[in-house]
């Protein structure tokens, strides 16, 4: 792989740092320069981050910087309009999940980066943890027969005092925790089943303590291959967890993700799943990105199969708004 690969973060909150402790992992690229408006939040990272050139305006960065990769992690409301802004000027893009508030948004992204010939990977991390790389071997292997169903359930605190407002405005965000935690979950899905979803059923609830978006979701998912999934997840008071349960005719699976899993062969125990030491997530996917640019095939996330999950997202939202399946 080639060196020196100039790389910016555009949006400096949380997400971000999480980015720059991966990029260290990175030896092929070189951070030159974050973007961000909030004061006190430019104020931290400038006294953390001395290397790093800062800006106020990304337009501005984009500008002055020429840069090769642009990490993005704004808020979901200005993702369509800063991937559509970094494409056109020549960089290849690493978008934070969900790709954008709605499909026309994809849309208008695929074209620009199509037109403008660079690559786009959108952060669908599913696909770079270690337990669920071996998940999916072990799905695709058919050692435990035919896969029948596939179960996941994830609890947290959605409301806490720590997240951002705008993620409980619907119009700024999208939705709650179907949008924010449920493209994981559809990624997820999508990707150990290997089968587009053709039919989505939904119910949510709004109970939350402020904002607009719901707090709470149960989704069934019909997969083109004749498989059932489903989607279960709360944002309300409670211990955490989040489970992923795959039921096979000769066996099942319970996964952690960013834990690990454990197997179950016919009628025995659950024993641990053997997982490989990888690189952290956020990390694979720069290397991923950075052979997509070399070799020009597409990331292991395509942009289509990004729409998709956004698809399905908007699907839940009908569905629970009109009290009845939509067909995709």
């Amino acid at each position: 792989m080639s060196t020196n690969y100039k790389v910016a973060i555009i949006g400096g909150g949380a997400i971000a740092e999480a980015h720059l402790k991966a990029l260290r992992e990175v030896e092929q690229v070189k951070v030159v320069a974050i973007a961000e408006k909030n004061e006190s939040r430019l104020s931290y990272l400038t006294e953390n981050y001395e290397s790093i050139t800062f800006y106020t305006d990304y337009g501005e960065l984009l500008e002055r910087e020429h840069l090769d990769i642009a990490i993005i992690t704004l808020p979901h409301y200005l993702h369509c309009e800063s991937a559509i802004r970094a494409a056109e000027a020549g960089c290849h893009i690493i978008l934070e999940k969900p790709m954008a508030l709605h499909t026309q948004q994809c849309d208008a992204i695929i074209e620009t980066a199509r037109r403008k010939r660079v690559q786009v990977l959108v952060g669908h991390t599913q696909h770079f943890f270690a337990e669920n790389r071996a998940v999916k071997k072990v799905v695709d292997s058919q050692e435990l027969g035919q896969l029948v169903m596939i179960t996941d359930t994830r609890h947290v605190d959605y409301y806490k005092s720590s997240r951002p407002d705008w993620f409980l405005q619907k119009e700024l965000s999208g939705g709650g925790i179907l949008t924010n935690l449920g493209s994981h979950s559809v990624d997820k899905l999508l990707w150990f089943t290997g089968s587009p979803i053709v039919a989505v059923k939904a119910q949510m609830t709004f109970l939350g303590d402020r904002g607009d978006v719901e707090g709470s979701g149960i989704v069934m998912l019909e997969h083109e291959n004749g498989l059932c999934t489903t989607i279960a997840q709360s944002g309300y008071k409670g211990s955490s967890n989040h489970i992923t349960e795959l039921s096979f005719t000769a066996g099942r699976i319970r996964l952690q993700t960013g834990v690990g899993a454990w197997i179950s062969r016919g009628d025995a125990d659950y024993e641990p799943l053997p997982t490989e030491k990888l690189a952290a997530p956020l990390a694979l996917q720069v290397y991923d990105l950075i052979e997509s640019i070399e070799t020009g095939r597409e990331p292991l996330c395509t942009m289509e199969y990004s729409r998709s999950i956004v698809e399905v997202v908007e699907a839940m939202y009908r569905s629970h708004e009109n009290r009845r399946e939509v067909r995709l």
